[in-house]
């Protein structure tokens, strides 16, 4: 397969520098790194210096090389841990696709043609890898550069060739993705927005894990997650997310890497996102459920070398 072709191919010829940021890091920061606050919020400072102290047990009671971020503009909260370190993206950059390939249909004034509305909902609603590999091919590297340069997504590096996910990405840019989508910019126009966010809010439950974890069934959800096993760093495991509904609306993104399997990476990315729901909606009953990842689940949702 192409695709497979191509991740192999970036696995030989991407520098190892590339993938240095994680582990690297993570021994450079030390227990006194980990202590710092992770959230501010000048309201709401007892709220920040709670989700503060869970995202840090969480990071000193796994292996995970992990980074977040979260923005809840309601709440005057920032959260942010190693939020510039870089990750292999895996099935995440589909949004990015999904987004490249508004801002170009935006940009030659037209909607998306059949084909390629079949495409984005197969992409985004069940992660198809065919479908991906379609639209980065169609949509070309030129106009997803030109959507991240637009984006401000300025320290996403695309994945070589066709290996979509290879891209290298961060919490930040990721974030700045997701508000793109959930609020009014010149970037997106509204139609496109809310078409990216209803197929993310449709995302098949298999593929509902990571950020949902904990939240407020009230709310929707807007969710993609990503999960591939490569060397060097096993399994990463991705998963962004926006809230909105009952006046709420805010972001939550968590990356990790060193994971030793799927399901280990999953309840690393679960254990975050539960505080930070739990801390941001108190005293709501009915809660989504930590997901529960069976061994057949246990496989890429992209070919791999």
């Amino acid at each position: 397969m192409k695709l497979m072709s191509a991740l192999a191919a970036a696995t030989l010829t991407v520098p190892a520098l590339l993938f240095a940021t994680g582990p690297a890091m993570a021994a450079a920061a030390g227990p006194a790194a980990a202590a710092r606050p992770v959230c501010a919020s000048s309201s709401h400072p007892a709220l920040a210096a709670r989700i503060s102290r869970t995202i840090q047990a969480v990071r000193r009671h796994r292996v995970s090389f992990v980074a977040v971020e979260v923005k809840d503009p309601g709440a005057g909260l920032v959260c942010r841990l190693d939020a510039r370190s870089h990750f292999d993206s895996a099935s995440v950059v589909k949004v990015t696709i999904l987004a490249a390939l508004l801002r170009k249909a935006q940009k030659e004034d037209r909607s998306l043609t059949r084909t390629e509305r079949a495409l984005a909902r197969a992409m985004i609603t069940r992660s198809d890898n065919y479908a991906a590999s379609a639209l980065w091919a169609d949509t070309g590297r030129i106009w997803l550069q030109r959507f991240l340069n637009r984006a401000g997504m300025t320290h996403t590096v695309l994945g070589p060739g066709g290996a979509w996910g290879l891209t290298r990405i961060t919490a930040d840019d990721e974030t700045r993705l997701l508000w793109l989508l959930l609020t009014a910019n010149k970037v997106l126009g509204t139609s496109a927005r809310h078409y990216a966010l209803a197929l993310m809010a449709e995302v098949i439950p298999s593929q509902r894990w990571g950020v949902p974890a904990g939240a407020p069934q009230r709310l929707v959800v807007h969710v993609k997650n990503g999960w591939l096993p490569l060397a060097p760093y096993g399994w990463r495991i991705n998963s962004i997310g926006g809230f909105t509904g009952h006046s709420q609306k805010y972001s939550i993104v968590v990356l990790t890497q060193d994971n030793p399997t799927m399901e280990y990476g999953v309840d690393t990315v679960e254990a975050i996102a539960r505080g930070v729901n739990r801390a941001l909606n108190p005293g709501t009953i009915a809660r989504v459920r930590p997901a529960e990842i069976s061994p057949a689940q246990e496989t890429p949702d992209e070919p791999i070398p």
